[in-house]
Order: C-alpha cells, then sequence, then structure tokens
C-alpha cells in the first residue's frame, strides 16, 4: 500500500522533466529561427524607368509630412507616385489620407492567411488625387522585430507584381535611427537608386543622416550603387548646423522647409499643404524638381567629432573632461591593495 505514492511521485517528476526539456528544445528551436538571416527579395529588372528613392530620417524628423506634400506635388504635376511607409508606426500615410489610417500589408497579410485567402493589390493599396499608397506596418511592442516585418513585406509586394508596375517614383519611408538589417534593405541590396535624408538644425537628427551617409559609403565600398541624392530641411530655423553638415558631407540641400506656425498646425491637421497655387506650392514644386533631378553622389560622412564641430561648445558639452571611475567609487568602500601571491621569476 506504501508503494504508489512512490510511483505516483516518480511519474511527477518525469513528467515535469520531460516538460523541462521540451521547453529547453523549443527555446532553442526559437534561438535557431532567430539566427537565420532571411532571404532578400528578388530584385528582377524594372519594366518602366522608375525612380525609387528611400527617404530616411530621426524618428519625428518630419519625414511624413515631408514625403505625403511631395507625393502629392509630384502627382498633380502628371507624375505616377508610389508612396509606401516603412515605419513600424504605420503614420506614413496619415497625413495623405486626412488622418485616417489604412491597412498595413502585414496585418491584413497575417488575417488572410487564417481565412485562407489570398491578399490582392485592392486590400493594402489605395489612393487619393493620383496619390498610390501603401503601409507595410509592423509587430506589436515585443512580439516581433520590425525589420523581418519590412522584408516580409517586400517578399509580399513581389507577389503582387511590384517590378512590373509602372510608376514614375516609389517613395520609401524608412526610419534611420533603426539599425537592424532591415531598415538597411533598400541601400543594402541595392532595392534603390538613390537615398534622401531629412534634418534639422539638431545634433540627434544630424546624427542620424550623418549613419545613413556611413552606411551609403559603407555598402558602395562592398560594390553597391545607391548613392545620397541631397538633404530636407525640415523646420529650419536658420541657425545653419544642417546646411554646414551638407556641405561637409558633399550632398546638395534639395529643400528648407521653414519653422513655421502656420505649417505645424496645418500638418497638426492632417492637412496637404503642397498643393500648385498654395502659399507653400512653391516650395513643393522646387522639391519636386530637384528630387526628380538630383543624382545619386557619394558622401563622405563625418567623424563624430567633425559633427560635434558644426555646434557651438556650449550646445554639445565641449571641453567636458572624462574622469576615470575607480574601484572604490563603484563599491561604494575604500579598496585595500592585497599582495599578490603570483611568483615573478627574473629574467637572466
Amino acid at each position: 500500500m506504501n508503494a504508489m505514492p512512490g510511483n505516483l511521485d516518480g511519474a511527477a517528476t518525469e513528467h515535469t522533466n520531460l516538460g523541462s526539456l521540451l521547453n529547453q528544445v523549443a527555446a532553442q528551436a526559437l534561438r535557431a529561427e532567430a539566427a537565420i538571416e532571411p532571404d532578400a527579395p528578388i530584385t528582377t529588372e524594372v519594366t518602366k524607368e522608375t525612380q525609387i528613392i528611400a527617404i530616411y530620417g530621426k524618428g519625428g524628423i518630419g519625414k511624413s509630412f515631408t514625403l505625403a506634400n511631395l507625393s502629392y506635388m509630384m502627382a498633380q504635376q502628371g507624375k505616377k507616385v508610389l508612396l509606401i511607409g516603412c515605419d513600424p508606426k504605420s503614420d506614413t500615410t496619415s497625413l495623405l489620407f486626412g488622418g485616417r489610417a489604412c491597412p498595413t500589408i502585414i496585418e491584413t497579410s497575417s488575417k488572410k492567411k487564417l481565412a485562407g485567402e489570398e491578399v490582392k493589390i485592392g486590400d493594402v493599396c489605395f489612393k487619393r488625387d493620383g496619390v498610390y499608397a501603401m503601409e507595410l506596418g509592423g509587430p506589436e511592442v515585443g512580439r516581433g522585430c520590425g525589420g523581418r516585418g519590412i522584408i516580409h513585406g517586400f517578399e509580399l509586394l513581389e507577389k503582387l507584381g511590384f517590378h512590373e508596375w509602372g510608376f514614375d517614383y516609389v517613395l520609401l519611408d524608412f526610419l534611420g535611427d533603426v539599425v537592424c538589417g532591415g531598415f538597411g534593405l533598400p541601400i543594402a541590396r541595392d532595392m534603390c537608386q538613390k537615398v534622401i535624408v531629412v534634418g534639422s538644425n539638431d545634433l540627434q537628427s544630424l546624427y542620424v543622416a550623418n549613419n545613413v551617409c556611413s552606411a551609403v559609403e559603407y555598402f558602395r565600398k562592398l560594390g553597391g550603387n545607391v548613392g545620397v541624392a541631397g538633404m530636407v530641411i525640415n523646420k529650419d530655423d536658420h541657425s545653419g548646423e544642417a546646411q554646414a553638415f551638407a556641405a561637409a558631407v558633399g550632398i546638395p540641400v534639395l529643400a528648407a522647409i521653414p519653422a513655421d506656425d502656420d505649417i505645424r498646425k496645418k500638418s497638426a491637421n492632417y492637412e496637404i499643404i503642397g498643393i500648385p497655387g498654395s502659399e507653400w506650392g512653391p516650395l513643393f514644386e522646387g522639391l519636386a524638381m530637384n528630387v526628380g533631378l538630383a543624382p545619386p553622389v557619394r558622401p563622405t560622412p563625418l567623424t563624430q567629432d567633425g559633427l560635434l564641430g558644426l555646434f557651438a561648445g556650449e550646445v554639445v558639452g565641449r571641453g567636458v573632461v572624462l574622469e576615470p571611475a575607480t574601484f572604490e567609487d563603484m563599491c561604494g568602500k575604500s579598496h585595500i591593495e592585497k599582495p599578490s601571491l603570483e611568483i615573478i621569476y627574473e629574467t637572466v
């Protein structure tokens, strides 16, 4: 009668060990999957002379504002334009559609897959006044890699016939302050002909712009063909740091959008200002022309000290001395040096 509890305990222990083993196997499988480098999308030859342009910049610097108005102006000038949001926030097209959010490719693809249906162009691509637009989207926080989401999105675009579409311009909106592989895909895989950086007269946005130039230069050394067409200065307060940066790295300023309260209010209200005949129409007409004509050039990225040198000392904290920390600092108490037991033999 006393043997049964022992057998039950043994079975429970065996079950626990099996569960632990399965958890370990599952964890190893997840690590192995995460370590696999995803296949790059197929880059077949386009059937029309399409300019594919990737726009990079620090989050919140105004890429989406710039692109919404630029794409709208291009369409009014008779160009066929496709705007693709490659930001996990999925806000690239929000201004274009007056604040309306459009279904993302990743979200739609997941829903269609569960339903056993295929994604169609009309499920993910929408248009307004001649501008075609879509959002790749991304995973929720902590639930996946944004870069992998971008790669998956482009793979789906391939299946939908991306390289057969007849656009004059394809504009890609990318975060510049995210360094994982998916966000650098257009540069690394020659998926675009040129890059445009959006920045302002502040150190952080120019740091990101310089990083993008460094990425372009790195892949050019590896045989890549992508170049930087220029810079758009947003919220320009005429302090001059962004212009100095562009001159230092050897790229042109394509447009300088002023730090104007009217622009800020209209942007906050999801209003397009890049309309022919409007107050700000000439600004975006000039930008559209410059974007189309600017050749891709090979930039000369700045060193960290060179970048800091664009700003006044009180702005970036130059003159601060780096004081090495000590063991006592780390432990919060005095450290007594103990004699070493190491035997040191004198050399003859």
